[in-house]
């Protein structure tokens, strides 16, 4: 095999391992919402808190608390989460204020600097449950996300 020919193979082979990835990310991406107040209404309207993971492309953490915990949250119990990514200097959204951002300015606004990082809002974008920063143990990431969530349903009076 020349060097031209291993290279081809490894190149193929390397597109070949990225593909079934890149699907999946395709799979697991969470809505990116377009203006902050909007999303929160909609949570709002059934009881819930808006979550907001603020995540990072190739994050591998964030791809398990999108995976493993939000989406399944979102399809089976209803809850309202979205995802804005930190380096997105150039989408145009909607901040709390009526003012028109960034992903990236608002998460700087926030002091949310770290990926994964799930936030809980109330209907006006204030913190409502204490902030879920990293993924230390899946093991207790559960437990962790359904107490925060718990303390953002009781903030908000729903019963969830």
């Amino acid at each position: 095999m020349t060097t031209l020919q291993r290279r081809q193979f490894t190149a193929a082979l390397a597109g070949g391992l990225l593909l079934p990835t890149v699907a999946q990310a395709k799979d697991t991406a969470l809505p990116i919402p377009v203006s902050l107040p909007g999303a929160a209404q909609t949570a709002a309207a059934k009881k819930e808190p808006l979550v907001i993971l603020v995540s990072l492309p190739g994050c591998p953490y964030c791809e398990v608390v999108r995976r493993n915990y939000l989406l399944p949250a979102q399809r089976d119990g209803g809850l309202h989460a979205w995802q804005l990514n930190i380096s997105d200097k150039t989408a145009p959204l909607v901040g709390f204020d009526g003012k028109a951002t960034t992903a990236a300015a608002q998460i700087a606004a926030w002091k949310a600097g770290f990926t994964p990082t799930v936030l809980f809002l109330g209907p006006q974008g204030q913190e409502i449950a204490e902030r879920l920063v990293g993924l230390g143990s899946n093991d207790f990431y559960g437990a962790y996300l359904e107490e925060r969530l718990a303390t953002a349903r009781k903030a908000l009076g729903s019963k969830g």
